[in-house]
């Protein structure tokens, strides 16, 4: 979190979610969440009680807010008021609502193939950017902070640093988006990051790519609902259905073992 001045009560919090070490993006979320709740209130929130949570909640719901959205703040007061305020008694007066379980989005592998091929702009940044989406299974947040090093082309692998709950791991790299990845190298040759941004000292952000996506989606004259994560939906679906047992203990084995080597051929 930046650093800033603020109040005792959110100071606290702001130590406790550094002392559990939560990521920045979950410290944020944390205190929008309390930060909203004290507006509702119109005062401080540590001195809601189990009524004024309830309508709290209540008024969350009127306002259309989504099951996984209202689920999200319910965590983040669970915390304030469980850890920062110890009132433990209050989370029995938070409700966490059922989401609808829906079928997730999937492309076919001749629609993915021309979304890529339809990505904005005269280069390769951007269609290399959505190749490595779908060919490597990566998320947004972690396709834009690729660095030219990341690239393993000697065990084709894709080394994927700080990803979700940041995290390390490793991603399979197909020697066809190997090929697209070098093409993109040989034409931007970055010193840094794999997709510079504007300016190049920066990478790629993940809403540009995601505004690329669109572009290309529209231009492929794809009118199916899907966002850039749906690429990630189907390179998993498309891994489900190809991958054998033998082959999950050989992808094990391959990702145990630390090594780096450079993208260019």
């Amino acid at each position: 979190m930046k650093e800033e001045k603020t109040t005792p009560l959110r100071q606290r919090m702001i130590e406790d979610m550094r002392i559990r070490g939560m990521a920045e993006k979950t410290q944020a979320a944390h205190i929008r969440a309390v930060k909203d709740i004290a507006m509702f209130l119109r005062r401080s929130p540590d001195t809601a009680t189990p009524e004024e949570l309830r309508a709290y909640q209540l008024h969350l719901t009127n306002a259309g807010m989504t099951a996984t959205t209202f689920n999200v703040r319910i965590v983040s007061l669970r915390f304030f008021f469980g850890m920062t305020c110890g009132r433990d008694e209050m989370k029995r007066h938070m409700q966490f609502r059922r989401a609808p379980r829906n079928l997730l989005a999937v492309l076919s592998i001749e629609v993915v193939g021309d979304i890529p091929a339809a990505a904005p702009g005269s280069g390769l940044k951007c269609r290399a950017a959505l190749g490595i989406s779908y060919g490597a299974g990566l998320r947004a947040a972690e396709v834009c902070p690729l660095r030219v090093q990341d690239i393993e082309s000697d065990r084709m692998m894709i080394h994927v640093e700080e990803g979700k709950r940041e995290r390390d791991r490793k991603a399979m790299l197909s020697p066809g988006l190997l090929e697209l990845l070098r093409d993109c190298w040989r034409e931007t040759r970055p010193d840094g990051w794999l997709f510079p941004g504007l300016p190049r000292v920066s990478p790629i952000s993940p809403r540009r790519l995601n505004r690329a996506f669109a572009s290309a989606k529209h231009m492929a004259g794809v009118t199916r609902s899907a966002t850039l994560h749906t690429l990630r939906h189907s390179f998993a679906t498309k891994s489900s259905r190809c991958t054998r047992p033998s082959h999950l203990r050989s992808m094990r084995i391959i990702m145990e073992s630390p090594d780096v080597s450079a993208l260019s051929p």
